[in-house]
């Protein structure tokens, strides 16, 4: 049978037999109680045989691999402590709740482990090891040190009870002070090991000194912390009842949204955003400043809207562009017919685009009569490329804010369109088309077209500053495309910064092409008939074009041709049948769309006097222009109507100049002027008419009056004239062939120097006119007078007519010649 000390002053030295108990991370010391939940089934048998036969003995020990579940010898510390089991409780779910007390620390020898054959629980030999205290002054001086320590350190500790700290204040030996304290010292368990493994009580109580003072400089550390904790925790609770009473004041005022959450998700969109650096921190400075600004105040409103502005403009958001060439070519084929220089020129930036990968967005400039498809091919465009599409009227602005934006000083204050159109489009690479770009006018608040010069650059625009945001915004990945109905009335800056494309008006031909394969089909789906309902002849379709419509696009052609689709619609309803053929031809036609509106191919039957055909171009493309000189007796003047402006009228006086000039040329008397009043009118007076290229239309006219000599009615003409009789290139020179064509002129007169412009001229156009270049009014008069088989110079063919007016301008004997 084993052998067992008793506990009192004098402590056993024999070893003696223990069933063995590892612990985790709990260092057991002698003359301390300590309870533990013990769960492992090797630890309860030990226990449960150690009341029964070891007299409430059993040895524990540290693990120094707390992880193993079944330690083996070598994972225990080599020094535990003999301890006595106090109480013991069961608990429910099988492990049980032990009192510990320990009794002496002891060291075990490994090779006597071994297991309890019967009941498997561990058994080692034990060697108790005796604290042989000293009484010295060295060893009084540190106890009482340590009774000192330990009554700060109760200071510090409030966990610490009176009552403990008194026991341990009677101890004045050295080893077992070090055993009593180590237990409430928060340290680790290989620390406390090390100190039961310390078998000097004075090194012990100095290595336990040390650890007292360490805990008290890290308790009043503790201390401190918590109290700072606690100080802010009272803040943030105050805070948070403040925050409280925010939230239910502004429910309240019906503001279901909290102010400080809505600054929080703010900020949190703004470091999440792909942006620029600059605007990221302009941005967070934003919502700094708005989280001191009451949300009753009106500036607070004015920076939220600020920086909701940059949180919602796609500052780096692309969108992909597939560079399918085969694909943007259908695509722009589809949509429109003819148009093959604008249509090649995106191809072209497509190419350079796929070689290159990045290239900055072209700018555009589509320039033509209305109707001929600028705004429509923008569309196709940005369907060929894959991107989104914006428009921006500019028709009527005349304000610069309208561009660049409003300070935020101002009530109100927004960017400029420019950036509100990016914001609704979320990407920053669009087809953007600028529509009407000479339309717009200047007043006080400025000149818009000045702040277009910064956009519309190409070497600038990726630093543009709108005075709203006031940060550089990219518009470099922009596709801008602007459209013009004339390009005299944009500004020469502006004009220099984009590349000119342009779209001439359609040919008969091309408005029946158009007709038949785009806008009849269109027009019949929406009227909600099929094409067996409605068949248009080729007669029918050019009547159309010729009679009820004077355009170069087709906007008008399209509106007829909805009036014919209604009429057929309402037929069909009438009659109850809905599988109705309707045959539209032309001796039909009036029946369905009324009266023509429009005279075209009707002229003079024959030659007339002081009538001359020339060719104007305007805002509907190519016009036949008639201008009428009358003679009448007076002293001189001359009259020129026909709200014609001032280089119209520069030109006439030119004209009439140049006659007074060459009047010896022309048989006139020298004083013929002071005779004869002479009125020079150019009919639809209604309409303003400007421009140099009338000057051989006006002088003909006037030669024609003066001369008596009428002026062939199959001939039309333009050009510029000098005061000397020169003919000086013209512009618009196609669509003046266009109108002549039209008008089923069968010669034109053009300047000579404007032959170079005949290759973008059609060729079905040049064969069904003779074209004539001259150089000079002597030509122009040889071709243009119904008679004037000869020069003008010569003598003029006879009349019967000569007008008595006209008679008495020429010289003597010039008359009775011409009589023959």
């Amino acid at each position: 049978m084993s052998k067992f000390f008793s506990f009192g002053n004098d402590p056993f030295l024999e070893r003696i037999e223990l069933p063995i108990m590892s612990l985790r991370e709990v260092v057991m010391f002698p003359k301390s109680i300590v309870p533990l939940f013990v769960g492992r089934e090797a630890s309860i048998k030990a226990i449960e045989n150690a009341l029964t036969k070891y007299d409430k003995k059993i040895f524990l020990v540290t693990q120094n691999v707390p992880e193993k579940e079944r330690p083996e010898p070598g994972d225990l510390f080599s020094v535990g402590t003999v301890s006595k089991i106090l109480q013991l409780l069961r608990l429910p779910d099988g492990t049980i709740k032990v009192l510990f007390e320990g009794l002496q620390r002891a060291t075990w020898d490994k090779e006597t482990y071994r297991f309890d054959p019967e009941h498997e629980y561990p058994i080692v030999e034990t060697e108790p090891i005796n604290d042989d205290d000293s009484d010295t002054l060295e060893a009084q001086a540190l106890v009482r040190a340590t009774h000192e320590a330990l009554d700060k350190y109760a200071k510090v500790n409030k966990k610490l009870a009176q009552e403990t700290v008194a026991a341990m204040n009677s101890l004045n030996a050295p080893g077992r002070l070090a055993d009593a304290i180590m237990p409430h010292l928060k340290t680790e368990y290989a620390t406390k090991q090390k100190v039961l493994e310390e078998f000097d009580p004075i090194k012990r109580l100095e290595e336990t000194f040390g650890l007292l003072n360490a805990e008290i400089e890290i308790s009043s550390l503790e201390k401190k912390i918590k109290g700072r904790v606690k100080s802010q925790m009272e803040q943030n609770q105050k805070d948070y009842y403040l925050n409280e009473q925010l939230k239910a004041i502004t429910k309240e005022m019906g503001r279901e949204e909290d102010p400080v959450t809505e600054i929080l998700e703010l900020e949190k969109r703004m470091r999440e955003k792909n942006m620029p650096e600059e605007a990221r921190e302009k941005g967070l400075r934003e919502c700094k400043k708005l989280k001191q600004i009451p949300p009753s105040s009106a500036e607070y409103t004015v920076v939220r809207n600020y920086v909701d502005w940059i949180l919602d403009l796609p500052w780096n958001e692309l969108k992909e562009t597939p560079l399918d060439m085969a694909k943007a070519r259908q695509i722009l084929n589809e949509d429109h017919f003819g148009l093959d220089k604008p249509k090649q020129r995106i191809l072209e930036f497509l190419a350079v685009q796929s070689l290159v990968g990045t290239l900055k967005g072209p700018i555009l400039c589509f320039v033509g009569p209305p109707g001929v498809g600028k705004t429509s091919l923008a569309k196709s465009i940005a369907r060929s490329t894959d991107r989104p599409f914006v428009r921006l009227s500019l028709g009527g602005v005349r304000d610069e804010a309208e561009i660049r934006g409003h300070r935020r000083t101002y009530v109100g204050a927004l960017p400029g369109k420019i950036i509100q159109s990016l914001k609704r489009v979320k990407y920053n690479n669009p087809v953007f088309i600028l529509d009407e770009v000479d339309k717009m006018s200047m007043d006080f608040r400025g000149d818009p077209s000045a702040a277009l010069l910064e956009v519309l650059d190409p070497e600038q625009n990726n630093a543009f500053g709108d005075h709203y945001l006031d940060l550089d915004y990219d518009l470099s990945k922009i596709f801008f495309i602007t459209t013009a109905n004339s390009l005299h009335s944009i500004p020469a800056p502006l004009r220099d910064r984009m590349e000119i494309i342009e779209l001439p008006g359609y040919l008969e031909t091309e408005k029946r092409q158009i007709a038949r394969s785009f806008l009849l089909p269109k027009q019949i789906k929406q009227h909600g008939l099929t094409e067996e309902n409605l068949s248009l002849s080729d007669d029918a379709m050019l009547e159309v074009i010729r009679r009820y419509t004077k355009e170069a696009g087709v906007r008008s052609l399209e509106r007829e041709l909805a009036s014919v689709c209604r009429k057929t619609a309402m037929k069909l309803v009438e009659e109850g049948n809905k599988e109705m053929a309707v045959q539209i031809t032309a001796q039909n036609l009036q029946s369905i769309l009324g009266v023509p509106k429009f005279r075209y191919g009707e002229k003079e039957e024959t030659p007339q006097v002081g009538m001359t055909m020339g060719l104007a171009y305007t805002e509907l493309g190519g016009e036949l222009l008639t201008v009428e000189t009358a003679l009448m007796p007076g002293s001189g003047k001359v009259e020129i109507t026909g709200k014609l402006g001032d280089v119209m009228q520069e030109s006439a006086r030119a004209a009439i100049s140049y006659v007074r000039s060459r009047s010896d040329m022309f048989g006139l008397k020298p004083d013929f002027y002071k005779s004869v009043d002479i009125h020079i009118h150019v009919p639809e007076g209604a309409v303003p008419k400007d421009g140099p290229s009338a000057g051989v239309t006006l002088t003909t006219s006037v030669v024609s009056a003066l001369v008596n000599l009428p002026v062939r009615n199959d001939l039309a003409m333009t050009g510029e004239i000098t005061l000397r009789g020169r003919v000086l290139p013209i512009g618009g020179l196609r669509e003046k062939l266009l109108a002549a064509h039209r008008g089923l002129i069968t010669t034109v007169l053009i300047p000579k120097d404007n032959a170079k412009d005949l290759k973008d001229v059609p060729e079905e156009i040049l064969k069904d006119l003779e074209i004539i270049q001259v150089e000079n009014m002597d030509d122009v008069l040889d071709k243009a007078l119904a008679c004037g088989e000869s020069s003008p110079r010569a003598m003029f063919c006879a009349t019967e007519d000569v007008q008595p007016i006209a008679s008495t301008l020429l010289k003597d004997g010039v008359q009775a010649r011409r009589a023959h």
